[in-house]
């Protein structure tokens, strides 16, 4: 995806013939909709109103998850279905981005919890096996006290007095919504991001029959004709639907959900850890170079498009850490963090429920003809919210067009296994480390091969950032190239994860990051200048909205800072 396949995409989405599917959102579930309809052989168009994957979608835990403490509601089928997704993706669609995580569960009682907590986690290895695939995890063991402390050192020693090891995975979140979006580009979808929706068009006896789009960097507007408009906004679901006119729809409940970044050194230990807090699950997860601490689980009730997380939030969630920590995190460790809203559907909810007895579940809806709104979820079944959301609105037609997806290896994961062993040698000759093949390996897949490509051609790029060493030069000129950058904070935010990864949120190596994209975007010094500016402003903002202890004053500091391509407000439902 370039500047230029963008501009073309907008373009022939406004060609009269018009589209099979609009899709309106570039999260999870958007990138998910538009893969699944392109593979069915429609014609299909997506666009987003900020960053792809800027929302929720780059603000999880990080977990490809069957959700093991769903199965304490008895939610077996929703349990077996994201154990089966999460299995898929390990095995087949992204081994590269989904990576095996093991945890452990502490136990505070000998017999009856470890009795207890055994059988669920022996159903939760039973519901991943009953797909009928080759396992992709190694099944769940007992550990004592002693074994325990040897996984994990750093447990307290009085915190438990065994504990049960299971398995999940990991992934980066922007990075596999990115993927997916590439993947639905190679197939033929028409994408564009910074493209908001600000009308939907209606034809004879009141049918949505596509929308008016404004993009956010031209100001010009574009009429696209649809048969279908998929809203797939997540939180924002309300305001889309409002567009139509018509009365009910799905209600959906923002919940925000904060997370810690601690180095890895910080923390003794080679698992994660799962522990049950009074309102939410704690999550300690070994990630890269990084632990990940968090979540919360509290209901927001501000405008949706940058939740902080507070000195509250922070205090929050290492006090839980703490409380199973041998040695106490302090705020000095922290050296990131990350706030995202969840989109809990919520029928009949009455106001004031709290947000964690809402149901993950997703749901498809029609509120009107023409328009299938999907919502609620999770990351780990966005393809199977994908599916439902299409097989709904084609209707009759869906019976002869089936979903495929669960065929379609992402974009990287294709050749892989030869890419491993070829890595090695260019491990030699570039002198990387291991970690920077794991690095390397895990973000890009067999598509590292474009980027030894540009090495080659351009040696330059061979070296790592001088203000971020993790990441090499090269990585940034492919996220100008090949990952449909706009603007500074996509390649900071999303392409890479230097917002929240170093302790400036990336600042000092703006200068450098914004000559090597700006030569390739074609930017001139004007344009450098007020990227690095409103990048600068966003981080200085949301460094000082972290000192507010309350969701108001955090929400005020943070929208001090302006956004550099602003969207539009449509409605106000919170």
């Amino acid at each position: 995806m370039t500047q230029k396949s963008r501009s073309d995409a907008l373009a022939r989405m406004s060609d009269p013939a018009g589209l099979d599917v609009l899709v309106i959102g570039g999260g999870i579930t958007g990138a998910g909709l538009a893969l699944d309809a392109v593979t069915r052989g429609l014609r299909v168009g997506i666009v987003e109103a900020q960053d792809w994957a800027s929302g929720t979608s780059s603000r999880s835990s990080k977990l490809v998850h069957g959700g093991l403490r769903y199965l304490q509601m008895l939610d077996f089928s929703l349990v077996h279905e994201a154990l089966t997704e999460r299995d898929l993706l390990l095995t087949r669609l992204a081994p590269h981005l989904v990576r095996p995580v093991p945890f452990l569960y502490p136990l505070e009682n000998r017999v009856w919890e470890r009795a207890y907590v055994g059988a669920g986690v022996a159903l939760y290895d039973t519901l991943a096996t009953a797909s009928g695939r080759r396992r992709a995890m190694p099944f769940h063991k007992h550990l004592t006290r002693s074994g325990m402390r040897r996984a994990f050192p750093d447990l307290r020693h009085d915190a438990a007095v065994g504990a049960i090891q299971f398995w999940d995975a990991s992934v980066d979140d922007a990075r596999l919504v990115l993927t997916v979006m590439r993947t639905a580009a190679q197939y033929g979808a028409l994408a564009a991001s910074r493209a908001q929706v600000v009308e939907l068009t209606r034809a004879r006896m009141g049918r949505v029959s596509g929308a008016v789009v404004e993009d956010l960097e031209t100001g010009e507007r574009h009429t696209i004709k649809a048969r279908e408009v998929i809203n797939a906004t997540g939180v924002w679901t309300e305001e889309t639907e409002s567009l139509s006119g018509a009365e009910g729809g799905l209600k959906v409940l923002a919940s925000k959900g904060i997370h810690l970044v601690v180095p890895r050194e910080r923390i003794r230990g080679t698992v994660g850890l799962i522990l049950k807090t009074e309102k939410s699950v704690l999550f300690i997860i070994p990630w890269a170079r990084y632990w990940v601490i968090g979540t919360t689980d509290t209901p927001w009730t501000h405008a949706l498009q940058h939740p902080v997380a507070t000195a509250a939030d922070v205090s929050y969630v290492l006090d839980h850490a703490n409380a199973v920590l041998e040695t106490p995190l302090t705020r000095k460790d922290v050296i990131g963090t990350w706030a995202g809203l969840r989109p809990l559907l919520q029928p009949g909810t009455k106001a004031g429920t709290s947000s964690a007895k809402v149901s993950r579940e997703h749901t498809t809806a029609s509120p009107v003809p023409g328009l299938t709104v999907i919502a609620g979820g999770k990351l780990t079944t966005y393809r199977v919210m994908a599916k439902d959301a299409v097989d709904f609105a084609l209707g009759e037609r869906a019976e002869g067009l089936p979903s495929i997806t669960d065929e379609i290896p992402l974009m990287g994961a294709v050749g892989l296994q030869v890419l491993n062993r070829t890595a090695k040698v260019w491990a030699d000759e570039h002198g990387w480390t291991h970690r920077r093949v794991d690095h390397l390996l895990h973000r890009y897949g067999s598509l590292l091969s474009e980027l030894v490509d540009s090495m080659e051609a351009r040696p330059d790029l061979a070296t790592p950032l001088e203000h971020a060493p993790d990441y090499l030069r090269a990585e940034i000129a492919y996220a100008a190239t090949h990952e449909g950058v706009l603007h500074l904070e996509d390649i900071l935010a999303h392409r890479t994860r230097l917002s929240y990864e170093l302790p400036d949120r990336g600042v000092a190596a703006l200068p450098e990051i914004a000559a090597l994209a700006g030569e390739l975007l074609g930017w001139d010094e004007v344009r450098r200048a007020r990227e690095i500016a409103a990048y600068t402003a966003r981080a200085e903002a949301e460094s000082a909205a972290e000192q507010q202890n309350d969701d108001g004053g955090a929400e005020q500091v943070r929208l001090s800072a302006p956004d550099i391509a602003p969207m539009h407000v449509l409605a106000d439902h919170t």
